[in-house]
């Protein structure tokens, strides 16, 4: 059975990444807040490369990168991924998630977190995932513990402090560690 293109919860609708969401993805891309813990604003060519670098890898893997609606006003909300990372010479799977600031602080980061685990571990069988946040990014931080995340170190990824937090199979997932990064000034989409 294929990866689902799209699938609902609650209040979002995703669907999978296509050529046609080029506009939106730039819009997100060049909105300072959506992208303040994602790396920054890119360019028109970040965002081409970004686009075409997550459209292979649905092709190369069969899952990816989902945009996100509202459920109700059917406007976009934000996106969220299931993707490869290498991660120190590690290949992992990541939960990513990013909103616009309209959207923030609705439990939505949370809804979207907990359905991508569920698809990582029912779809893919995986028993370990992965999620980054800046180490300022408080909020995001606290989205991964309460979907049962746990911090695991401080690292370093694209010459930025960052913390790594980890699932674990259900039967072996520790406690939550109440570990939160420091008091952010700039709070994110998540």
């Amino acid at each position: 059975m294929p990866f689902p293109d799209s699938f609902a919860t609650s209040r979002l609708e995703a669907e999978r990444l296509t050529a046609e969401h080029l506009a939106e993805v730039r819009r997100m891309d060049s909105d300072p807040d959506f992208m303040a813990m994602l790396g920054g604003v890119r360019d028109a060519a970040g965002t081409a490369a970004y686009l075409a670098r997550n459209l292979r890898h649905w092709d190369d893997y069969g899952f990816g990168l989902w945009m996100l609606r509202d459920a109700l006003s059917q406007r976009f909300a934000g996106r969220a991924v299931l993707r490869h990372l290498l991660l120190d010479g590690t290949d992992e799977v990541e939960v990513g998630y990013g909103f616009y600031p309209e959207f923030w602080g609705r439990g939505l980061a949370t809804e979207i977190a907990a359905a991508c685990l569920q698809f990582g571990r029912q779809e893919l069988r995986l028993g370990s995932m992965v999620a980054l946040t800046r180490t300022d990014n408080v909020r995001s931080q606290r989205v991964m513990t309460r979907v049962g995340l746990v911090f695991e170190r401080e690292l370093t990824f694209e010459r930025l402090p960052h913390v790594l937090f980890r699932s674990r199979p259900p039967s072996s997932a520790a406690p939550a560690a109440p570990w939160i990064g420091l008091p952010s000034s700039n709070p994110t989409g998540a």
